[in-house]
């Protein structure tokens, strides 16, 4: 929600404005103006600033004209989509900028500054850890089960693309977020506490256990796994790693020296993860059983 004593008064060419009025402008267009007085603590002579009130306006304009970065990706063919450079407030100089001017009694326009923020995964890094394969799982699916093939292509989706650099741990539930209907997922078969019922997001589990498998074929550290509590037909047995996101969660640490690149996809009915890194990594692969068909 716009905070009505910062942005309620938006400006127009007619507006006259007193000295205690400053007018905030993005690439030289008048954003709004904001009254001295509004940010000055009440019932006092002395110039002393809301440090609340200033944060909610830094936070207001950050969260307005803010753009995030984007990493660069590779798309369905292998090719490289190359990065884009996000932009953010550059709340230091918009500090030093807004403070001088509370403290000169001047009106002004105070332009908002903005710096770049890169995106951790550039073109170049990128084509450095696609080269060679280090995991690889596959599962299958009934794919004429529409509710859950969606919400397994939508979980898929979600971790696809995704770099793990060395020291960092890969939570599956924090990248791929909750899942709600707003997002797509649909009401499908779960199991709790070993019996069969229905609710948004059924069917993702097969995705985070293929993940799993991936990832320990890669030879990578799981931090933390827990099984269904009954058996799964997609998975051998032992080999699940059940999420939810009031519950549990698969989470594995890059113990490598090189970031590790996650591919996800589904084709037909099938479901394939494959990990990818640099050339120069030295890794330990691990043996494990193969999916039923």
């Amino acid at each position: 929600m716009i905070l009505p004593w910062i942005f309620g008064l938006l400006l127009t060419a007619q507006q006259i404005h007193t000295p205690d009025h400053l007018v905030i402008t993005k690439d030289g267009t008048n954003v709004t103006y904001i009254d001295r007085m509004d940010f000055s603590f009440p019932y006092t002579d002395l110039p002393i600033i809301d440090s609340n009130k200033f944060n909610q306006l830094l936070d207001q304009l950050d969260k307005q004209f803010s753009t995030a970065p984007t990493d660069a990706s590779l798309d369905s063919a292998g090719n490289i989509l190359s990065e884009q450079v996000g932009y953010q407030v550059h709340r230091q100089a918009f500090t030093e900028q807004f403070y001088a001017y509370f403290f000169s009694h001047r009106q002004g326009k105070l332009e908002i500054p903005m710096q770049p923020v890169y995106p951790k995964v550039d073109s170049e890094l990128l084509g450095d850890i696609r080269s060679m394969r280090i995991g690889r799982y596959v599962t299958t699916f009934n794919s004429s089960n529409k509710k859950r093939t969606t919400n397994i292509k939508l979980a898929t989706a979600a971790i696809n693309n995704y770099v793990v650099f060395p020291g960092e741990s890969f939570s599956f539930n924090k990248v791929v977020g909750k899942r709600t209907a707003t997002k797509g997922y649909l009401k499908a078969k779960v199991i709790v506490r070993g019996e069969f019922s229905e609710d948004i997001g059924g069917g993702i589990c097969q995705v985070s256990s293929t993940l799993f498998n991936a990832v320990d074929n890669a030879g990578l550290k799981i931090v933390q796994r827990f099984s269904h509590s009954r058996k799964v037909p997609y998975i051998p047995p032992g080999r699940d790693a059940t999420v939810s996101w009031y519950g549990p969660d698969f989470v594995f640490k890059n113990i490598y020296s090189q970031p590790v690149l996650i591919r996800a996809n589904t084709l037909g009915n099938m479901l394939v993860i494959k990990l990818y890194s640099s050339e120069s990594i030295q890794y330990i692969p691990r043996k494990i059983p193969e999916a039923p068909y």
